[in-house]
């Protein structure tokens, strides 16, 4: 199952890392004039469009700024340097308990998206200052972990299960290690991982 390589196909397709892509059941569909919304918005700002991941990206200067991307239960626009941007409208949220630099904001709806759309330019606009003045988030401690050795093992008698999970933006990987590596136990590893394969295989992070 390739993933797209371009936005129109990703549009058209889905972002094939589950097995409803392709198919009108694929949760792209679901969000298709929403995810067009976010497009121009990021478009207009003479962001390069790209495929990364799966999903679409916008870059400046090879320097990753937004992604746009659709779960089941709404899409969204993530700011790799989120954190670092003014919010007076409390819009943006971290992707999950360990993000760190990357911020979100999900739409269920256009109507949320024409509405906030003053807003979400001045967020876009912050967000290329930012990444022309090479500005970073400061990093805590909370460092990436290694992948456990049953995960490892894991991938040994699954290659496909390998290949899924390095498919993963790397902010779902990291949410998968830190959750498999705080358990104590091997064999409480090992179950975390067995419960967590089917989402891994369908291209979701622990959270989706």
């Amino acid at each position: 199952m390739a993933l797209p390589t371009t936005v129109d196909q990703y549009l058209t397709v889905g972002c094939m890392r589950c097995k409803l892509g392709g198919t009108p059941q694929c949760k792209v569909h679901t969000w298709q004039a929403e995810l067009e919304a976010l497009r121009t918005l990021a478009l207009s700002h003479s962001l390069t469009e790209t495929i990364k991941w799966g999903v679409p990206v916008y870059t400046l200067n090879n320097k990753n700024v937004l992604v746009v991307s659709a779960l089941k239960a709404y899409c969204m626009i993530s700011f790799v340097e989120g954190a670092l941007l003014n919010d007076p409208k409390k819009l943006l949220s971290k992707a999950g308990e360990h993000s760190q630099a990357a911020r979100l904001i999900q739409f269920t709806s256009l109507e949320q998206i024409l509405k906030q759309e003053a807003t979400l330019h001045n967020l876009i606009k912050q967000a290329i200052e930012n990444a022309k003045a090479g500005k970073k988030s400061e990093k805590t401690n909370d460092s990436t972990p290694a992948p456990p050795a049953e995960l490892l093992q894991q991938f040994k008698k699954n290659k496909s299960l390998e290949k899924a999970f390095y498919a993963l933006t790397p902010g779902r990987q990291r949410g998968y290690l830190l959750y498999f590596t705080s358990a104590k136990q091997s064999a409480t590893i090992t179950a975390r991982i067995e419960k967590f394969i089917p989402k891994i295989l369908s291209g979701k992070g622990q959270l989706d």
